[in-house]
């Protein structure tokens, strides 16, 4: 039997043509967040599988890592998220750090579920945080660091919403206006986090079951169905309106707006699925119905690094992921058409591969990025290749041209053809590339 052709299932192969996209994407998050003074950090792949028993969910744990038991009896996890990772490195240098800690990633994650449009169980993901701001500035940060990436990609702000609620404002209603108990308000998150993948009346269903008679009786159902349908803060009750977390979320969205980012919305089913948020929340949503995956999310989570053993550092961060974003590209039309790397494809005539040697360190030391074709085929072969190949332009390079010091360049967008020195063929090319990147 032969062996299959395909990648493990959830996961890619990257052909040249697929790892361009993905360069072109992770480069643009480099762009982006860094101008907002971000700095770049990685980390292995495996952790402790005891570091996301702590904090990143049951569902996480349970059901959606790869794990295994290592060779010295280790419970290791191959990691699905990094914040539990970036916490425990900033837990180990706490006390040597500058705050705030502006650091950013983009390593490749993996979760055990089930592959669909936008979710796989491999992916790489951009991950932004900053430590060591307590106030809701550093959520005001997030929002435009999100809306900077959105608009790096060339997205207008009719094309994507930036949600936003917090946990501390649903805790409090729960609890205090609701009158929950913990296992109560920790059932019912989870409950809300899921409603808009289930059935409403199957929500309304689990949702009344979670309730005490006695809090039934009080109209809980009804109370929570009514603020589950609030579209902004003015239409929750006075009594939660009036909360210390309802007015921090509405100074927020102020503050968001009068920064320019004008598709900012409450929306209070956001709850963001792991245990360890503490404040506000937020998710970046397509417009197209196409595509109604979450591209952005992340929010405040101050307990993460207290885990660790030291004092607990404000912390609030997001994460992309690249296949939810490249569907937003496609949907919107915003896919760059993206050229090979290579420059100039040379294809040597006769025997002149050995005496071209010269030339080409030449060429690749002023800055081209230049692919031989050595395979003894007849030129209009190799020319073929290089079309194929989808290089821009092709060198000719014989003994008569190298005793002359000129050579064919043929441009092949054009078919346009020129004698040209060494020195000509380099600034041309480079003339090209710079306009092309501009």
């Amino acid at each position: 039997m032969a062996l299959s052709t395909k990648p493990y299932k959830g996961a890619r192969d990257f052909y040249p043509e697929d790892k361009r996209l993905q360069k072109y994407i992770l480069n643009t998050w480099r762009k982006a967040v860094e101008r907002f003074g971000y700095q770049e950090y990685d980390a292995p792949l495996l952790e402790s599988l005891e570091l996301y028993k702590a904090k990143s969910g049951e569902e996480i744990v349970s059901e959606q890592t790869y794990t295994f038991t290592d060779r010295g009896g280790r419970e290791v996890v191959i990691r699905p998220e990094m914040t539990p990772t970036v916490s425990r490195m900033v837990a180990a240098k706490r006390q040597e750090l500058a705050y705030p800690v502006r650091w950013y990633s983009i390593p490749n994650l993996w979760r055990y579920e089930r592959a669909q449009r936008g979710r796989l169980r491999e992916h790489w993901q951009l991950n932004v945080d900053v430590f060591g701001i307590d106030g809701i500035e550093a959520e005001h940060e997030m929002i435009l660091v999100t809306d900077a990436i959105m608009r790096e990609f060339g997205a207008t702000r009719g094309m994507y919403t930036i949600n936003i609620n917090s946990r501390q404002l649903m805790d409090y209603i729960m609890k205090d206006y609701l009158g929950l108990d913990s296992v109560q308000v920790h059932t019912l998150s989870k409950l809300i986090d899921r409603m808009h993948k289930m059935a409403h009346a199957e929500f309304v269903a689990d949702a009344d079951a979670l309730f005490t008679p006695s809090q039934r009786d009080a109209g809980a159902s009804e109370k929570l169905l009514t603020i589950l349908g609030a579209k902004q803060l003015s239409d929750l009750p006075d009594q939660i309106q009036s909360s210390e977390a309802a007015q921090e979320l509405s100074s927020l969205l102020t503050m968001a707006e009068a920064a320019g980012v004008t598709n900012t919305v409450f929306d209070i089913t956001i709850m963001r699925g792991f245990d360890y948020y503490t404040g506000v929340v937020f998710e970046v949503a397509d417009t197209d119905p196409e595509n109604n995956r979450s591209m952005a999310g992340g929010g405040r989570y101050n307990g993460l690094v207290g885990l660790f053993g030291v004092e607990p550092v404000s912390t609030v961060g997001f994460g992309s992921g690249d296949v939810t974003l490249a569907n937003f590209l496609e949907s919107h039309d915003l896919l760059p058409k993206l050229k090979p790397e290579t420059d100039v494809y040379v294809i040597p005539i006769g025997d002149s591969y050995g005496q071209a040697q010269k030339l080409l360190a030449t060429l690749r030391s002023e800055g081209l990025r230049v692919a031989v074709d050595s395979t003894g085929r007849k030129p209009a072969a190799k020319l073929k290749a290089a079309i194929k190949h989808g290089i821009r332009y092709a060198l000719f390079v014989g003994e008569s041209e190298l005793a002359e010091g000129r050579f064919t360049l043929k441009d092949l967008s054009n078919e346009n053809e020129q004698s040209l020195s060494p020195e000509r063929i380099v600034s041309t090319i480079l003339d090209e590339r710079r306009q092309a990147q501009d």
